[in-house]
């Protein structure tokens, strides 16, 4: 039987209460006791771990995980890397999104059918070290969608598999279903990069929707959207799809449907990946002005805009989302806590929650992961530092003194 005690911490529990000086007992992969510090914990044969008054607070997770994606400048570039070799880096991105601190991935697509599968098959077999992880589907789009790169006059792929009328959407959802996806994602919206349909268009129909959301429903598994525009998220809506992911382009309209499913339906804007497209890529040729052209400051200021009222209304908004490019790499994904704090006006403990608390819930495990209690999977992060006072220490993983997951420590520097 492990056990151990952490002492002299600051325990940011995420429930929403304030930190408070404390100790944390783990017996093996659970979180056993939570007390104040002084107060009598029943701790014989742990070891302990002097935390140096760090803070102890739950693993992030991240809500929009592309842990398959290689972060090359192209997306394309993906599709020229064999199976084998792109598993082979995905498991070291897995890693690396560890190190960062990420201790549970919610997929938001897989770059090829499997890939997904197998990593959150190995790491739950302890084979990898990695976040715990939901499986997605590759992305699901139509002729002429985001992800649709084929040429006629040659053969060449992309992270999205092609599909065209419910039949072909309801066959995919089900093969994908028989490998073991936990969820299922489709893109029923265009984007700023697809020329042949750009965010204000909606790309798939009704019955392609409701095919793949019936596949689910049949097998109690979830649809996952790329909808950037209104109508794209209320045909989300209509269909039982319960996370969406941009949502950019959303009315008012929009925003009250969405409040009247805030129990069920999970929002995640993934604004950084907007932001450094729009203001880091310069060094792969894409200027300030040439993202403004293509419409991606428009995404992000309307983007702002339409998650603080979805915040006011009491949707639940998640940060994360779209790292695994050359300019908005994996495992920088905690940049996306400071951007909820610095563009959107979240305070530091609602962006936190965002990506601990409400991170529980998007993984299902709303009750044993993403807080500090006894019951909770130990899954921890011990921060030099204070990230409710600055949240940036959460974004440099040097300032991590130990990182557990499920009991086991993964990295530790302090004893």
């Amino acid at each position: 039987m492990s056990r151990i005690l952490f002492t002299n911490v600051s325990v940011l529990d995420c429930t929403g209460a304030r930190p408070f000086p404390g100790q944390v007992l783990v017996v093996n992969e659970r979180i056993a006791a939570v007390a104040p510090k002084g107060e009598p914990i029943l701790a014989a044969g742990a070891t302990v771990v002097d935390g140096l008054g760090g803070t102890l607070m739950p693993g992030l997770i991240e809500s929009h995980s592309h842990l398959t994606f290689l972060d090359r400048p192209s997306s394309v570039e993906m599709g020229f890397v064999p199976p084998e070799e792109h598993m082979l880096l995905t498991a070291g991105i897995a890693r690396r999104l560890l190190d960062a601190g990420f201790t549970s991935c919610m997929s938001a697509a897989s770059a090829k059918p499997r890939l997904d599968i197998a990593l959150r098959n190995a790491i739950d077999a302890g084979e990898l070290p990695g976040p715990r992880t939901l499986a997605a589907s590759p992305e699901m789009t139509v002729s002429a969608g985001l992800g649709d790169v084929r040429l006629w006059h040659m053969y060449r792929e992309n992270f999205a598999v092609v599909l065209n009328g419910a039949e072909e959407f309801r066959r995919f959802s089900r093969e994908m279903v028989r490998e073991g996806v936990d969820t299922l994602k489709i893109n029923i919206s265009g984007d700023a990069g697809t020329p042949a349909a750009p965010s204000d268009r909606t790309v798939m129909t009704e019955a392609e929707v409701e095919a793949v959301c019936e596949v689910a429903r049949a097998h109690e598994l979830r649809v996952a959207c790329h909808a950037r525009n209104s109508e794209s998220v209320q045909m989300a809506l209509r269909h039982g799809v319960e996370i969406i992911y941009h949502a950019n382009f959303i009315d008012d309209t929009t925003c009250a449907l969405l409040e009247g499913y805030a129990d069920r339906v999970f929002v995640a804007p993934t604004l950084g990946a907007t932001y450094t497209t729009l203001y880091e890529a310069g060094p792969w040729g894409m200027s300030v002005e040439g993202g403004e052209r293509r419409g991606l400051g428009e995404e992000l200021r309307q983007g702002i805009q339409n998650m603080k009222a979805l915040h006011r209304r009491g949707v639940r908004v998640l940060p994360g989302g779209d790292y695994g490019f050359a300019w908005n790499r994996n495992g920088t994904n905690a940049r996306d806590i400071l951007h909820f704090v610095n563009l959107m006006g979240f305070t530091p403990m609602e962006a936190i929650l965002g990506a601990t608390r409400l991170g529980g819930e998007i993984m299902m495990r709303g009750n044993e992961l993403g807080q500090i209690k006894p019951g909770y999977l130990a899954d921890l992060l011990l921060v030099d530092g204070d990230p409710l006072h600055d949240v940036g220490v959460l974004a440099d993983p040097k300032r991590f003194l130990a990182i557990m997951k499920n009991g086991q420590m993964h990295e530790r520097s302090v004893h």
